[in-house]
């Protein structure tokens, strides 16, 4: 089949395990994008038999530093925040990977359509789908590949 996620997955994966911390993952999303040349926001987590059991990504951070009642500091003036970040940040650091992963995953197998992929990434909100064949990763699909196979094929349109 052609136009499937063997066509624009990427092969090369970068995974955490449960164990990892927060500052170990945010170590690893520097190396993986130093490596890539681009921008690392989520990787998989994998088992000590690499097999998958959950994705954690930049949002899964971003829900461990939100305070619980940020959504009501716009009403108060008189708020002071200083250092709140950074205590929030030194907080977070040996927060361990497994227990702020996201476990409930959507994969897709090799053979997925494009246009399928398409339609999983718009309807759950996706930016990263596991490609598993016979229950193993064998890579992962970005919606950036994705939309640069899209831009190719329309432009030869």
């Amino acid at each position: 089949m052609t136009d499937s996620a063997r066509d624009v997955m990427d092969t090369r994966l970068f995974t955490l395990t449960p164990g990892d911390t927060v500052a170990t993952a945010v170590a690893r999303f520097q190396e993986a994008s130093r490596e890539t040349g681009r921008r690392v926001f989520g990787m998989l987590v994998v088992d000590e038999e690499q097999h998958l059991v959950g994705m954690v990504s930049v949002y899964d951070i971003f829900l461990l530093l939100r305070p619980k009642h940020t959504h009501i500091w716009g009403e108060m003036t008189d708020l002071d925040l200083t250092g709140i970040l950074e205590a929030a940040c030194r907080r977070a650091r040996p927060v361990l990977v497994g227990d702020i992963m996201t476990t409930e995953l959507i994969t897709i197998t090799p053979e997925t359509h494009v246009l399928l992929i398409i339609d999983i990434m718009i309807k759950k909100h996706v930016r990263r789908l596991p490609v598993l064949e016979e229950g193993r990763v064998v890579g992962m699909v970005y919606l950036s590949r994705v939309f640069d196979y899209l831009m190719a094929k329309l432009a030869q349109a």
